[in-house]
């Protein structure tokens, strides 16, 4: 029997109780240690809380010679460790698959991943994300900037209403110039702001660091301010919202200190479409409309009396005559707002 027993994301004590039997009662266990790590505990404290002896494998000896994990199996019982979740890496699926295929048995005792914790710590709603991606360090891939493909990824989730997961690039045993068994690298959320907000846009994001642990860090800002900050201690990740359901909205103000200026619903932004968030007047109300200011305009817009906002405030004004609709829709849902601008 080959069990994959997930190990949670902080230290020892992060497994189940399923994994922990699990791991105890195995005559061999393995543990991969390339794809990801805990944050608080090495594979020998891990070894040493359970009382067994845990064989380290490298990236080599899980995806080319995984024969003595195989033989382990197929005389006793041999449980193979990840930090994380086990199965989020293809490099485990295919392990399984190639169990399988030799007539081993095998099972999962999945445990908390990075992705998920993210999710749940930035109050964001998990049915709202598309397509995730991993961000490489430059001289990983060889284009010296953020992947097309990476690229790709956020513009279609941004135009299909999804948020976008970023996983940062970790690097151990091979490093700029090759394999290295002392190289141990792992992006922050500071490094991938920064790549980001050169390659593709400043925009809202947010950087969640140390998921799993007591007291995890989540900020929202701009990537080009998240790109001067020090997070700490890794893991960190990285989340590029889209437009925002009210409480995700309310949820990113609260929980990760997001600027009121940067925090979007859907509805908003469908109230002020005659003005593209591309344009100059888009970028105007980006910066200067509180969500306060917002509201009014969602309100004067469904006075079922009213047309909607946008066929008020027309398609083909000029900047300045935008700005007098907009001030004019403000007045007349009854409460006048000096200095918007």
């Amino acid at each position: 029997m080959l069990t994959f027993v997930g190990l949670g994301l902080y230290d020892e004590r992060s497994v189940t109780v399923a994994g922990q039997e699990a791991i105890q009662n195995a005559d061999s266990v393995f543990a991969e240690t390339y794809t990801s790590r805990l944050i608080d505990a090495t594979i020998d404290e891990v070894g040493a809380h359970h009382g067994v002896a845990i064989d380290r494998r490298d990236r080599e000896g899980i995806e080319q010679h995984p024969e003595p994990i195989f033989s382990a199996a197929e005389s006793g019982d041999a449980v193979v460790l990840t930090a994380g979740d086990t199965m989020i890496s293809t490099t485990h699926v295919a392990l399984r698959v190639s169990a399988e295929e030799r007539g081993i048995d095998t099972q999962v005792i999945n445990g908390v991943s990075a992705g998920t914790a993210a999710v749940g710590l930035s109050g964001l709603q998990n049915y709202r994300f598309g397509k995730a991606v991993t961000l490489p360090f430059p001289w990983a891939h060889g284009g010296g900037t953020v992947p097309a493909s990476v690229v790709e990824a956020l513009e279609t989730n941004r135009q299909q209403g999804l948020h976008t997961l970023v996983y940062l690039d970790i690097k151990i045993g091979r490093g700029p110039d090759g394999p290295d068994p002392d190289h141990e690298e792992y992006m922050t959320a500071d490094t991938a702001a920064g790549l980001l907000s050169e390659a593709w846009e400043d925009t809202l994001a947010v950087a969640v660091c140390r998921a799993g642990a007591g007291q995890p860090l989540v900020t929202a800002n701009r990537l080009s301010h998240l790109a001067d900050r020090d997070f700490g201690d890794p893991l960190h990740l990285l989340i590029v919202p889209s437009d925002l359901h009210h409480v995700e909205a309310d949820a990113l103000q609260t929980l990760a200190d997001a600027p009121s200026d940067l925090v979007w619903t859907r509805d908003e932004r469908h109230c002020l479409r005659p003005w593209s968030v591309d344009s100059e007047v888009g970028q105007l109300l980006m910066r200067k409309l509180t969500r306060q200011q917002r509201a009014l305009i969602l309100a004067a817009g469904s006075n079922s009396r009213q047309l909607p906002v946008p066929k008020r405030l027309g398609l083909g004004c000029r900047l300045t005559r935008q700005i007098e609709r907009l001030e004019q829709v403000l007045f007349f849902s009854g409460q006048h707002v000096q200095n918007v601008f």
